[in-house]
């Protein structure tokens, strides 16, 4: 007995974690520095903290009474109705919860390349289909409404991701009305925010109440460091209230999970700190880093180092865990996320010094 045909499933590939990447080199685990995974250098949140450690008494009961205390806050800071908000483990469970409502089999999805696997993934999985839209190096990966609606086809869902993983370009928002109004009035455009905390550019939330063709992603794993926990959501029409209870899972999210992200909501504090740094660590890695980098609005930046996957590797063995893009179709590349003040300055020493010995070795 088999499973159904997965051949044309691809597997997710994540940044290696610490510990995996210590015991493949001997290393004590705090002598490595991980800038892979876009993670939270500051980690969660106290008040998030303190909430998991309050919520492990209730675990033996379903989260009932916490899943509608964070809907309801969330509904609040967004503007919206409490049935416009889809809670789900982590923004990957919100593009799940999309595809079951919105797929039929055969029904197409159209995908930005490079970009996170995941959207064409949960196609697949939900018998849909995959296109594609490039975005152009040459051109910065600037987003555009032309560059989408060049590719269109009338696929039943349109992904953007803004800022863009892993390029950290944003899609302006006259822009992003321009595909609102450009695409067909069955097609749902999805603009993942899952970074938007970073951005100077602001939530589409707001355009929610104008467009019924739109939904958005947000997520707790990045700038409220709750990656651990997966937890995230969506915001969708307000025509989609009976949607919700038809396409979740039995309680979505854990207890632990949505008392941590309802205190991380209010924790202010916890996240403008750990916008600023990243604001440094971008501008440190722009000006510091002796190779080409691109423009961020995210909390990393893609960096053309000739051979991303050697210069990747040679890093890593040096204690400087950063992703190699080669997962993304750009082997040239590797995207650094940002760090502390200190993981920063320590990985782009390294990176220097491992682009140095390589444009020696090149020049003997």
């Amino acid at each position: 007995m088999q499973p159904r045909d997965l051949s044309a499933h691809a597997k997710y590939a994540p940044g290696r974690g610490i510990e995996e990447v210590a015991r493949d080199l001997g290393l004590d685990p705090d002598e490595l520095v991980k800038l892979s995974s876009n993670e939270n250098p500051h980690g969660a949140s106290p008040a998030a903290v303190a909430a998991v450690e309050n919520a492990a008494e209730d675990i033996s009961v379903y989260p009932k009474a916490a899943h509608t205390d964070l809907t309801d806050a969330l509904a609040e800071q967004w503007d919206v109705a409490s049935d416009q908000v889809w809670v789900s483990p982590g923004a990957d469970g919100a593009i799940d919860y999309l595809s079951r409502a919105m797929l039929e089999p055969a029904d197409a999805v159209l995908l930005p390349e490079p970009g996170f696997s995941y959207y064409g993934m949960s196609a697949r999985y939900h018998h849909g289909e995959t296109a594609t839209y490039g975005l152009s190096k040459d051109e910065g990966f600037a987003m555009t409404a032309e560059a989408v609606l060049s590719a269109y086809d009338g696929e039943r869902m349109v992904f953007v991701t803004s800022p863009h993983n892993p390029t950290g370009s944003t899609m302006p928002r006259e822009e992003i009305e321009a595909l609102l109004t450009g695409v067909d009035d069955q097609t749902l455009v999805v603009l993942d925010e899952a970074y938007g905390e970073f951005a100077e550019e602001s939530s589409s939330a707001a355009l929610l109440e104008e467009y019924e063709n739109l939904a958005v992603l947000r997520t707790f794993s990045k700038a409220y460091g709750l990656a651990g926990l997966r937890i995230g959501y969506a915001l969708v029409p307000e025509a989609w209230s009976d949607a919700y209870a038809r396409v979740s899972t039995p309680f979505a999210a854990s207890e632990v999970a949505l008392r941590a992200a309802l205190a991380a909501l209010d924790d202010d504090e916890h996240v403008e700190r750990s916008v600023e740094s990243a604001s440094w660590a971008r501008e440190h890695v722009h000006e510091e880093l002796e190779a080409p980098t691109y423009p961020t609005e995210a909390n990393f930046v893609l960096c053309e180092v000739g051979d991303g996957s050697a210069v990747a590797e040679a890093a890593q063995e040096r204690g400087v865990i950063v992703r190699d893009c080669r997962s993304f179709g750009l082997p040239e590349c590797i995207r650094v996320s940002c760090g502390t003040e200190e993981q920063t300055r320590q990985a782009v020493e390294t990176l220097n010094a491992v682009l140095a010995e390589r444009e020696s070795v090149a020049e003997a």
